[in-house]
């Protein structure tokens, strides 16, 4: 699944109850879903129109509503960069002057983000149903941080704990939920994202179902 730019214009050779179309690009047979997506920043909220395009041919099995919030979860790629960018790094710039110096830094911020990523998927893991995505980055960088500023529990009991502190914490503070509601049948999509981009609005599509889900935590996830 891809998302075509404004100014392709797929031919509609057949329509389906999920209200996506099927079309050709080139010699490819593809289905397209159009939604219509809210951003919400603290600027304020801006809508657009949203043209995706799949393989996934069979609207019964794949349904465009589906499809809509799988490629919403894909927009969350994004939180990684914030997370790096604020979170860790407090906006500031690398502080190595050479080739070297910058990509031992870089590296070094990659490494100890995946660590605390792995920390926080680790401890979601060991709850039933746990969303990893209310667990706070934010929350988890500062109990990191905790541990190594303070060196607490820095020597394993013979008992591993496979939560940790960090896991932990963040089950303590869990973000609030996205929540997602469905709606009748209104031929639209409608999904609430929290991100730092905007778009001009464009014309209403028409799509299958309605959805809304709310904006994300803007401290970072």
């Amino acid at each position: 699944m891809a998302r075509l730019t404004a100014a392709r214009k797929p031919p509609v050779l057949h329509r389906f109850e999920d209200g996506s179309f099927l079309s050709r690009i080139g010699t490819a047979e593809v289905r397209i879903i159009e939604c219509e997506i809210t951003i919400a920043t603290t600027a304020g909220r801006t809508r657009g129109v949203y043209r995706l395009a799949t393989t996934l041919l069979d609207h019964r099995a794949h349904p465009a509503f589906e499809l809509v919030k799988l490629y919403h979860e894909r927009w969350e790629v994004e939180s990684a960069y914030f997370a790096i960018k604020k979170s860790m790094l407090g906006r500031r710039v690398l502080r190595a002057r050479t080739m070297a110096g910058i990509a031992q830094e870089v590296y070094s911020l990659l490494t100890v983000y995946q660590v605390i990523r792995i920390a926080i998927a680790t401890g979601t893991g060991t709850v039933p149903d746990a969303d990893p995505d209310r667990a706070s980055f934010t929350i988890a960088l500062q109990a990191a941080r905790d541990q190594v500023v303070q060196a607490a529990g820095v020597i394993a009991d013979t008992v591993i704990d496979l939560v940790g502190v960090i896991g932990q914490a963040v089950l303590d503070q869990p973000m609030p939920t996205r929540g997602t509601s469905l709606h009748a049948p209104i031929r639209k999509v409608r999904i609430w994202h929290c991100g730092s981009a905007t778009r001009s609005p464009r014309p209403r599509p028409t799509t299958a179902r309605s959805c809304w889900m709310n904006a994300a935590d803007s401290t970072g996830s």
